[in-house]
């Protein structure tokens, strides 16, 4: 699906940026969990997206940045098939899951988003419990375990047990957006993925509830690998390891990377100069 029209970056000076130290060479990790190679995205005859290729690095915070309508969102669907429920839309090139072709032909697309989970823009809780909103996640794969338990390990991992321990049977919508979205994370999280794709999650909220889904991020990422689609490039300096900043192609309308590295080298010290443009918010 694609985005919205295109919205002015806010200015901002790299220098004022929080952005993580660089790493030394005993910290960079080379476990690939997601391989992207010559991506490119059809919806009918119209290339939405062209060439993206990169690694994401496993137990890592990868976020996407670039203006509105880029491809970012569409990039992020295809890591676990979602762009497949549009119709007409096909993939080129390839995306390996631990090697695995996440298109091949002997693919299950619902085991493998299980493996690979997804919380969207704005919160989506079902129309139930709290407690069956999560259950919910275990029980379409199967899950045969102790469901309670499972329930509360889920929302201690979202950080949201505390608040509604006592509210199980509780209507999910009763609770506020923040706590919806934190929820609908503990739902991704029931099945144990090992990817967690994340789009705008924390755009339609507050600022304090977009902190809580800040710092949820730093402690999910040491057991999940965790890939953002931000508008707001503060957030993508103070949460993510590696940066991917997208662009559209003027005479094709298609969104493509223009350049994949670490966020501390995509703010400071950008290879690029479109890239410290949009950065810099000089960017038009």
């Amino acid at each position: 699906m694609q985005e919205q029209a295109t919205k002015q970056p806010e200015t901002i000076v790299p220098s004022q940026l929080a952005v993580a130290q660089p790493e030394t060479a005993d910290d960079i990790q080379t476990d690939v969990v997601l391989d992207v190679q010559s991506l490119e995205v059809y919806y009918g005859a119209f290339r939405a997206v062209k060439d993206v290729g990169m690694p994401i690095q496993s137990n890592k915070v990868t976020a996407f940045i670039g203006p509105s309508g880029c491809g970012k969102s569409t990039v992020l669907r295809c890591f676990n098939r979602m762009n497949d429920l549009i119709r007409g839309a096909r993939v080129g090139g390839r995306i390996l899951f631990r090697d695995e072709d996440l298109y091949g032909d002997d693919i299950d697309p619902t085991e493998m988003r299980s493996r690979i989970g997804m919380v969207f823009q704005k919160p989506n809780p079902f129309p139930k419990s709290i407690y069956e909103n999560v259950a919910f996640g275990l029980r379409v794969n199967g899950f045969t375990g102790n469901y309670p338990d499972a329930v509360e390990r889920s929302l201690r991992r979202a950080a949201l047990w505390d608040e509604v321990k006592d509210r199980l049977k509780e209507n999910a919508l009763e609770l506020s957006g923040g706590q919806q979205q934190r929820l609908c994370i503990a739902r991704a999280l029931a099945p144990e993925p090992e990817v967690l794709l994340m789009d705008e999650p924390a755009s339609a909220l507050d600022p304090i509830s977009t902190q809580a889904i800040e710092d949820l991020i730093k402690e999910l990422v040491n057991d999940v690998s965790i890939v953002i689609v931000t508008h707001n490039m503060q957030q993508a300096a103070r949460v993510s390891d590696e940066t991917a900043f997208f662009m559209v192609d003027p005479d094709d309308r298609a969104g493509y990377m223009v350049e994949f590295d670490k966020t501390s080298n995509i703010f400071t010290n950008p290879n690029d100069e479109r890239t410290e443009a949009y950065v810099t918010g000089r960017f038009s």
